[in-house]
């Protein structure tokens, strides 16, 4: 396909103080002259030398005025089209989201693809259906849209150095349906890491140096923030805690994801249906919290022993990291009436641990890895800059 539409970055030089007020526009999204003073400590004919600077490429632009205080009236400032977007996918177990946006997160162009099944590892249909979201995003790329910045894919699977997906024994699967523009980086992440991530930014872990995301949903795994650095290991598996060993016992040899293989939607609903009392048996998951919501006994038995079986989970990770603090995010992970017996599972059998759900729900893994695409870019225009 042809590209020729989608604009290449050009670098530039920049001074320490430029660099700062595109860096804080890119954090906070839009803010005044005094405000960017005052959170910079610049001085205003500083900040007006900056703001040329970043002007004259269109790095910025004011897109509006307030009024002071005292009366007077400040521009409004925010990313200009010059410092050009990103591109993220979620490559998922039931569904791709894609969503080109700038990089202070402003949305362009956003989508879902429905997967034919649910699909615990990388698979020929995941990377086809990502090769079709990106090349629709590079379709419909628009001039004011500016360069394209990086494009960042959020996987099933292990990453090493955002570049590298790594899956033994497994026919990797690659995403070769499209062409990337000269020199824009395509940044891969676990897709777990990246819901860890989001919710550091955007959700309930905020503020918090030392956290862990623990997704239960279709699969389980882990993200881990400690000292506000997110951990990946040696083989980009920390975290994959579907590898725990389970069951363990005098009689019973673990094998490899048999932990997923339980704690995992499909298998849990095959014993709520196996054990259900009379043919009236819940459609899927939802149907059957939303039973267990009007106090019907049998859901609300089988919700109790899940959040239990979580609270296990969940403290064997606690064990090993002690964060403090925990989010519960994916399909199942992430409603809300599960959390009390997650909670009580943890105090009886772990450290004091404060269990909190995702605020995200579905938005968590491309918010991450959107983050991340937007930090890479952010990071390639300052060592530009540097350089």
């Amino acid at each position: 396909m042809s590209l020729a539409r989608v604009p290449i970055a050009i670098p530039a030089t920049f001074t320490s103080s430029a660099r700062a007020v595109f860096k804080r526009l890119v954090a906070v999204g839009q803010a005044t002259r005094p405000q960017l003073c005052e959170d910079l400590n610049l001085s205003r004919p500083t900040l007006s030398a900056a703001m040329a600077e970043l002007s004259r490429l269109d790095y910025v632009e004011v897109i509006g005025q307030a009024q002071g205080h005292t009366g007077r009236t400040a521009a409004i400032y925010q990313i200009g089209k010059g410092a050009g977007h990103t591109i993220a996918v979620d490559a998922g177990s039931t569904v791709i989201r894609y969503r080109a946006t700038y990089l202070d997160g402003r949305v362009l162009l956003a989508g879902i693809y429905p997967l034919s099944s649910g699909q615990r590892h990388m698979s020929a249909e995941i990377s086809r259906m990502v090769d079709q979201a990106i090349t629709e995003v590079l379709k419909a790329v628009m001039p004011e849209w500016g360069p394209l910045r990086a494009i960042g894919v959020a996987v099933p699977a292990r990453v090493t150095g955002q570049s590298r997906l790594v899956q033994p024994d497994r026919e990797l699967w690659t995403f070769d349906g499209f062409t990337p523009p000269p020199g824009v980086p395509l940044v891969l992440e676990n897709n777990v890491n990246c819901a860890a991530i989001a919710e550091h930014n955007y959700g309930a872990a905020i503020g918090r140096r030392d956290f862990a995301f623990v997704q239960v949903g279709l699969k389980i795994g882990m993200g881990t923030v400690l000292s506000g650095e997110l951990i990946r290991g040696q083989n980009g598996a920390a975290g994959e805690v579907s590898h725990i060993p389970f069951p363990w016992s005098a009689n019973e040899r673990p094998q490899p994801e048999t932990l997923e293989d339980y704690l995992g939607v499909d298998a849990f609903m095959e014993r709520v249906r196996s054990d259900w009392p009379g043919d009236d048996l819940p459609r899927d998951s939802l149907d059957l919290f939303e039973r267990a919501s009007k106090g019907d006994v049998a859901a609300t038995d089988h919700v109790r022993r899940h959040g239990h079986d979580i609270g296990r989970l969940v403290a064997a990770c606690v064990a090993v990291i002690d964060p403090g603090f925990v989010v519960l995010g994916g399909g199942v992970g992430s409603l809300p009436l599960l959390l009390p017996y997650v909670r009580e599972e943890i105090a009886r059998l772990s450290y004091s641990t404060d269990i909190v759900t995702s605020t995200l729900g579905a938005d968590a893994t491309l918010l991450g890895i959107g983050k991340l695409a937007a930090a890479h870019a952010q990071a390639d225009l300052i060592d530009a800059v540097n350089g």
